[in-house]
């Protein structure tokens, strides 16, 4: 699965939410100026190429659904970042957290607490 720019991302936001849509559809979710008809067409075929997104035809029109849940995304994307800048190591990942002051300590003791849960 390649990765997505920040706009196809935004545009997956919307499928993952609001489920299978038309491009013209989609127009609503923008603010002016709104973008172009063709612009989102473009992105949107793009995302089919790479595999996030099918389509069923109706007539001369596609309505177009996501196939990459949004937790497998999360998931894969989390995999990517440990990877290249953790080196794989998710405790490398977490302690960079803890030192940034981003989680604190009582977050991953409670945290630990989830996971030993989750064994039981």
């Amino acid at each position: 699965m390649k990765g997505l720019t920040a706009k196809e991302e935004e545009i997956m936001g919307f499928f993952w939410e609001k489920g299978p849509l038309f491009v013209k559809e989609m127009l609503a979710f923008y603010e002016e100026p709104k973008p172009h008809f063709n612009t989102l067409s473009t992105i949107v075929r793009g995302l089919e190429d790479k595999g996030f997104l099918s389509h069923h035809t109706y007539g001369n029109t596609y309505q177009y659904y996501a196939v990459v849940s949004e937790e497998d995304f999360r998931k894969r994307t989390l995999k990517n970042v440990i990877s290249k800048y953790f080196n794989n190591s998710y405790l490398g990942a977490v302690s960079s957290l803890v030192k940034e002051e981003d989680i604190s300590l009582e977050e991953l003791k409670q945290l630990i607490q989830e996971v030993e849960k989750g064994k039981e």
